[in-house]
């Protein structure tokens, strides 16, 4: 992983020394709070229902066994004992009282992490997949271009102060897993006759309106990408709405422009970029930072384990997990496996201060000290030996982390809502909850198959229901709870925005709607190997809609 060089270390230091200082103010009295909001935005402090909440950025969603235990020390001492992983790979801190963040910055700082422009109408922390580096099915490792799009973007003097907040994503696989295409700018890294580049997709999003990107252009050399970067950043700069918040994001200004016409801009802009505002990144500083992302030195391993075999025998749970949250590495005798957030009736994306150390500790012993935030909100060890899954996995059960759920059912994103956010019209943690209960059974989940549903309390998306294959929405009507149910929705490499099913429901009828739907698609499946995606694709959103509203 990366390592702060003593540029990155002065520039943080800097930062939480300034920040001091604002907050001094703003609890003396001196700086209103009309002033003080854009200051704490820049270093990830909102201002929520019940209490400050800071957003710490782990960019690229990538930990190390140090970085996680100063995680769980901070939740211990200046929150309640957690922390909340988000879909965009960072954590939040709920509790933290205003008076102590200085602290926690300098303590975050002292392990190389920070706060910076994780909030704000900024470029945000970047985002990738959570397998990248171990996955047997990506080109190469999409990490260091994530950081080397970080150093460009980071305190980016252009664009500090953005129409609204802009998110970039980098993939290098062929299944997409950092849902590049909801994405402001979604990088997939490919080849063309020898040479590294990306194919650029540009006003992707969700919130309020829901938005495929556009491709803008199908090949730009690695070489030239910043520049490309700096060619879209403008274009939006110059021509992005500041009217309306509502209107301020760049999918907006695709959508209206037209995405050929917006290429156009981006391609003029681009070729009028003189000699001085290229960006010359040399090769050995490419080189520098690839370095940092080469992957550990694995031992040679057979492809068969006859301990791992022998354990999944004598161990029907540990079977059980070991069929469901195991992903294939490129190396024979490795495996990366995915830690659930997602117990049943609990929070979904909250760790404990123990479950966190748990965690390091096993990254140090046997992952080689690589800890990944996945866009799911759970945690991945990317780098684990066979042989080593079933003591890791007696560790993770004792610590309550051993669900057998990954992208299984009850595996689903849900907002903190209103029980935390003053921008929710609805609870969406009770609902996740009343879900799980429903389809606890981990049989029926297995039989069910790869289903992902999302939940958010607002429009504002944060739980991304637009593209979870069930999408559920909280809405208020006349002071009163109620959710939409959408199908369809999907964030990978053939991304669609879900649609809406009907009228909305309470919570009460939600998980007997959800449970109509699941078992019409178990009747109108082809086989157990079609999943629940594949079905409604097939067969089109009126059996569903007609089990959902069936009663009416």
């Amino acid at each position: 992983m990366y390592r702060y060089d003593e540029f990155d270390a002065a520039l943080v230091n800097e930062r939480v020394s300034q920040f001091r200082g604002q907050v001094a103010r703003r609890i003396e009295g001196s700086l209103p709070e009309d002033e003080f909001k854009p200051l704490r935005l820049q270093n990830g402090v909102y201002l929520q229902m019940h209490a400050y909440m800071l957003r710490v950025a782990i960019p690229y969603g990538q930990l190390g066994s140090a970085q996680l235990r100063r995680l769980a020390e901070i939740s211990e001492k200046y929150d309640r004992g957690y922390g909340h992983f988000t879909t965009r790979q960072n954590i939040q801190f709920n509790w933290v009282e205003l008076k102590d963040i200085p602290d926690v910055l300098q303590d975050l700082a002292d392990v190389e992490m920070h706060a910076i422009q994780t909030s704000g109408n900024c470029i945000r922390n970047v985002t990738s997949d959570h397998f990248a580096g171990a996955t047997a099915d990506e080109l190469m490792d999409p990490r260091p271009w994530c950081e080397i799009i970080r150093q460009w973007s980071t305190f980016h003097p252009e664009f500090a102060f953005l129409p609204r907040k802009f998110k970039i994503a980098v993939t290098a696989a062929a299944h997409d897993r950092a849902a590049i295409r909801v994405h402001d700018i979604g990088l997939h890294m490919k080849q063309q006759d020898g040479t590294t580049g990306f194919e650029v997709h540009v006003g992707g999003g969700q919130g309020r309106t829901p938005v495929i990107a556009a491709k803008v252009n199908d090949f730009v050399p690695e070489s030239e990408i910043l520049d490309y970067l700096e060619a879209v950043m403008r274009v939006y700069n110059r021509f992005g709405r500041r009217d309306n918040k509502y209107k301020a994001r760049i999918k907006i200004l695709v959508s209206e422009t037209g995405a050929e016409e917006f290429s156009r801009l981006v391609d003029a802009e681009y070729a009028a970029q003189s000699a001085h505002e290229k960006i010359d990144l040399p090769g050995d500083e490419i080189e520098r930072i690839t370095a940092y992302f080469k992957g550990p030195k694995l031992p040679t391993r057979p492809l068969e384990s006859t301990a791992f075999n022998d354990a999944r025998v004598a161990d029907p749970d540990f079977d059980e997990w070991a069929a469901v949250n195991l992903h294939p590495h490129k190396q024979a005798g490795y495996t990366s496996v995915t830690v659930s957030l997602k117990p049943i009736g609990g929070l979904a994306g909250d760790a404990t201060t123990d479950q966190m150390m748990v965690i390091a500790d096993l990254a140090e012993a046997f992952g080689h000290d690589d800890i990944r935030v996945s866009h799911a909100q759970n945690i991945v060890l990317p780098h684990i030996a066979i042989d080593d899954l079933h003591a890791i996995y007696q560790q993770l059960q004792r610590a309550g982390l051993a669900t057998a759920n990954e992208s299984l059912i009850t595996d689903m994103i849900v907002c903190p809502g209103l029980d935390y956010c003053n921008l929710a019209n609805a609870r969406s943690i009770p609902v996740g909850q009343d879900i799980q209960k429903v389809f606890a059974d981990p049989a029926y989940q297995r039989d069910i198959g790869k289903l992902h549903i999302n939940i958010s309390g607002c429009i504002n998306a944060c739980g991304h229901h637009h593209v979870g294959h069930i999408g559920i929405l909280g809405v208020d009507r006349k002071g009163q709870e109620f959710y939409q149910i959408s199908l369809g929705g999907r964030a990978d490499e053939k991304a669609a925005i879900g649609e809406i099913a009907g009228k909305a429901l309470s919570q009460e009828e939600i998980p007997a709607a959800i449970k109509q739907i699941i078992e019409t698609y178990r009747s109108h499946r082809t086989s157990k190997d079609e999943r629940f995606i594949d079905t409604l694709e097939r067969i089109g959103h009126a059996p569903f809609k007609e089990a959902i509203y069936a009663a009416d």
